[in-house]
C-alpha cells in the first residue's frame, strides 16, 4: 500500500466514523420528537439520512467480483438517491418560502412520498442498466468498486473506445448531478431573493422605530443594528452552504469521471482518491447541514442530554426499602424541638 492509498484509507475511516455517528443522531432526533416526524421535510431528511447511513455501513472492501459488482451497484444507487433527496429538500423550502400560506395544501406528505418514489426509480434505473451491461467493477484509480468500462471481459473491448459507455456516463451524470445542481441553484437563489426582500422590509420598520424612539438607550440601538446585520448575512450563508457542499463534494469526482472518457486524459491516482474522499464526505456533512445544526434538532438533542444527566444525578434507592428521610409523625412539632434528627437518615 503506497502513501496516497494509506492517507485515503485513513481519511475514509475518519469520514465514515463521523458519518455513522452523525446520521445515527439524526435518526435518534426523529425517533424522539413527534414534531419532527410530522413535518413534510422530515420525509426527505429521513430518506437522505438512510441513504447516507447505508453508504457508510456498506462502504467496506469487497472480496470477489460478485461482491464488488454489488458494492458498485449500491454505491451508485445510494449516491444518486442522496442527490435527489437534497433536490427534494430544496423544492420543499422553495414552496415554504414562496407560498407560506398555502404550503400545507401544496406540499403534503403524499406529494413528498411521490417525489421519494421517483427518486428511488430514478436511482435504480442507471445502476440496473450498468449491471446488465457489465459496466460495474473495481477501479484502481479510485480504489473502489464503481462504474467502470474495464469490467468487460474481452481484451479488444478494453483497447477500443467504448462509445456506448461514454454516452451512458454522460446521460447518467447529466440527469443526476447536473440536473440536481441546476434545480438546487434555481430554488435556493429564488429563496434568497425572497429572503432579501423580507429583510429589507424588516430593516425599514426597524429604522423607523429607532428614529421614533428618541430616548432609547444606545446599547439597545446597537443591539438592534447588530441583529439587522446578522439577519442580512444569515440567508446568503445558508444558501451558500446548501449549494456549496453539494457542488464541492460531488463536483470534482463527477468532472473527473467525465474527463477520463477522453482518450488522451489520464487520471492520477492521488487525484482520483482525493475526489472519492470528497464524495464520501457528503454523507458526513449532510446531517449537520440539514438537521443537527437546525434549532429544532438542537433542542431535541439538548432535551435528551438533560434527561440523561438528570437520570444519572438521581440518588440510588435504599436496598432495604426504607425511606431516605424520616418524616415527623402526626402531633410531633416541626420546630426546634424536632431537632435535626427529624431530617436525618433512619438507621439501617
Amino acid at each position: 500500500m503506497d502513501v496516497w492509498q494509506m492517507l485515503a484509507a485513513l481519511s475514509v475511516v475518519l469520514l465514515l466514523s463521523v458519518s455513522l455517528v452523525a446520521n445515527l443522531l439524526v435518526l435518534l432526533c426523529y425517533c424522539a420528537s413527534a414534531d419532527l416526524r410530522k413535518q413534510v421535510s422530515g420525509v426527505f431528511v429521513l430518506n437522505l439520512t438512510c441513504c447516507n447511513l447505508l453508504l457508510t455501513l456498506l462502504n467496506m472492501p469487497p472480496f470477489g467480483d460478485g461482491l464488488c459488482r454489488a458494492a458498485a451497484f449500491l454505491d451508485s444507487f445510494l449516491t444518486t438517491n442522496a442527490m435527489l433527496s437534497t433536490v427534494g429538500l430544496g423544492l420543499d423550502r422553495w414552496v415554504a418560502v414562496l407560498f407560506p400560506l398555502s404550503y400545507d395544501s401544496k406540499m403534503r406528505r403524499r406529494d413528498a412520498a411521490v417525489m421519494i418514489s421517483y427518486a428511488w426509480l430514478h436511482s435504480l434505473a442507471f445502476p440496473s442498466a450498468s449491471l446488465a451491461l457489465s459496466w460495474l467493477g473495481y477501479e484502481p484509480v479510485y480504489a473502489s468498486c464503481t462504474l467502470s468500462p474495464h469490467a468487460a471481459p474481452s481484451a479488444e473491448e478494453r483497447a477500443t473506445p467504448n462509445w456506448s459507455f461514454m454516452a451512458f456516463t454522460l446521460v447518467f451524470h447529466g440527469l443526476t448531478f447536473f440536473l440536481a445542481l441546476i434545480v438546487l441553484c434555481l430554488t435556493y437563489l429564488k429563496v434568497l431573493k425572497v429572503a432579501r426582500f423580507h429583510c429589507k422590509r424588516i430593516d425599514i420598520i426597524t429604522m423607523h422605530t429607532l428614529i421614533l424612539l428618541v430616548d432609547i438607550h444606545p446599547s439597545v440601538k446597537e443591539r438592534c443594528l447588530e441583529e439587522q446585520r446578522q439577519r442580512k448575512q444569515r440567508a446568503p450563508r445558508r444558501v451558500c452552504t446548501f449549494i456549496g457542499t453539494f457542488a464541492l463534494c460531488f463536483g470534482p469526482h463527477v468532472l473527473t469521471r467525465l474527463l477520463e472518457l477522453l482518450p488522451w486524459v489520464s487520471v492520477a491516482r492521488p487525484w482520483g482518491l482525493f475526489t472519492k474522499c470528497l464524495a464520501y464526505s457528503k454523507a458526513a456533512l449532510d446531517p449537520f447541514v440539514y438537521s443537527l445544526l437546525q434549532r429544532q434538532c438542537r433542542g431535541v438533542l439538548e432535551g435528551l442530554i438533560n434527561r440523561l444527566v438528570r437520570r444519572d444525578a438521581l440518588p440510588e434507592p435504599r436496598k432495604n426499602g426504607a425511606p431516605l428521610l424520616r418524616l415527623p409523625h402526626s402531633g410531633e412539632p416541626l420546630g426546634s424541638d424536632a431537632g435535626p434528627s427529624s431530617l436525618s437518615p433512619t438507621p439501617s
